[in-house]
């Protein structure tokens, strides 16, 4: 009986294996097996508590950019405050838990100090900052349903419009001042994103169709249809392309797609989406193929371009028509970069992250950094 019992485990277990071998084959990357599971939420609570606890300014209302620094803070670190506030409302969404809707009201009124374009205001001389407000401003409509946060995602919208020009072909210019004639996928990505949003949540076709229209901009200038990437930028006045790839483009140009794709129904948005996606988690030039994981990208601006990627890339999970081959594929790079993460890429004492995701931070980090990580986190903590 042993015997036979042991024949029937052994092929079993070949078996098994052999199936794992193949499912290998088809995902570029280990389907690890670890000695304990994680929490989570309980993940999520700790490093979103972290943010909290190390860069929100309980005097003055915004995230600090060092962590730690509350005194003598720079005052123009604009962009990363809509990201920070998506993780709060991430956390809110998922929890419930009021001191974090508390927030919400202050940030609003907060982050004008860190705007050296406009002090009073949250337009911004960078149109893709400006863009990031307005997303998070959307959001905070969703769920509040004050108005102030819509009136203020359109009036940031309208002032996105102001940077399309024929300079290249059409395309929302990167910066107002010195920059009218670059066109890059950070202004053009999230402007066709926060034109979505907007639609999505006011029915206005007006904002579909600018949506729709930076979108097959960036499409036909940025996006290389052959294998997915996204380049970063197109000098308009030399046509000279940067075909630099980042995860923030990849992120935004998935999302933007995406959101078409819902609203639409159109199935070459779901394609574009699928496209771009799995050449950010595939080509060499994304990941850290030493730990297939998103590849480190700096600690300045570059410490946030994950944790936008993994956002974007996390929508297309759960949608239906994304193919079963594509969902294994995507649900599993997705579940390894957490568990690198959480695993090897946080001191547990500390509770800060690095720009790289698999090494703990030394000493300090940055906010951006800092909620790229806490990001992914809270994305895995809400699909589990």
């Amino acid at each position: 009986m042993r015997n036979k019992r042991g024949s029937v485990l052994c092929l079993g277990l070949v078996a098994a294996m052999m199936l794992f071998a193949s499912s290998l084959q088809a995902l570029p990357l280990t389907s690890q097996v670890y000695a304990y599971t994680i929490n989570w939420s309980a993940a999520a609570d700790s490093a979103t508590q972290s943010l909290v606890n190390r860069f929100w300014d309980v005097d003055k209302h915004y995230f600090v950019y060092n962590a730690d620094q509350f005194e003598n803070a720079p005052t123009n670190a604009y962009w990363p405050q809509a990201h920070a506030m998506d993780v709060i409302i991430d956390a809110y969404l998922r929890t419930g838990d009021k001191k974090y809707s508390d927030m919400f009201p202050l940030w609003y009124e907060g982050i004008k100090q860190q705007n050296s374009y406009d002090r009073n205001g949250y337009r911004n001389n960078f149109y893709d900052d400006s863009e990031w407000i307005g997303l998070t401003m959307v959001r905070l409509y969703e769920v509040t349903k004050e108005d102030k946060y819509l009136a203020t995602a359109k009036d940031l919208m309208e002032w996105v419009k102001t940077a399309w020009n024929n300079i290249g072909g059409g395309g929302i210019a990167w910066e107002k001042n010195d920059n009218l004639h670059s066109k890059n996928a950070c202004s053009n990505g999230p402007a066709a994103l926060l034109a979505v949003r907007l639609y999505e949540v006011t029915k206005d076709a007006d904002y579909l169709e600018w949506s729709k229209k930076i979108y097959d901009w960036e499409k036909e200038h940025l996006f290389n249809s052959a294998t997915g990437a996204v380049y970063d930028a197109l000098n308009g006045n030399t046509g000279k392309l940067d075909k630099v790839t980042l995860s923030y483009n990849s992120g935004t140009f998935t999302g933007a797609a995406y959101h078409l794709f819902k609203v639409t129904g159109n199935e070459t948005y779901l394609n574009d989406a699928r496209k771009c996606a799995n050449f950010a988690i595939s080509d060499r030039s994304m990941i850290d193929k030493s730990n297939n994981i998103i590849r480190d990208e700096g600690k300045s601006d570059g410490g946030l371009f994950k944790g936008i990627f993994m956002r974007y890339f996390r929508q297309l999970l759960d949608e239906p028509a994304l193919g079963e081959v594509y969902r294994k594929k995507f649900t599993t790079f997705f579940n390894h970069n957490a568990e690198v993460l959480w695993r090897n890429g946080v001191n547990k004492n500390d509770l800060l992250f690095s720009p790289s995701w698999s090494t703990p931070a030394v000493g300090t980090t940055t906010l951006t950094s800092h909620v790229s990580g806490c990001t992914l986190l809270e994305m895995r903590a809400s699909h589990e």
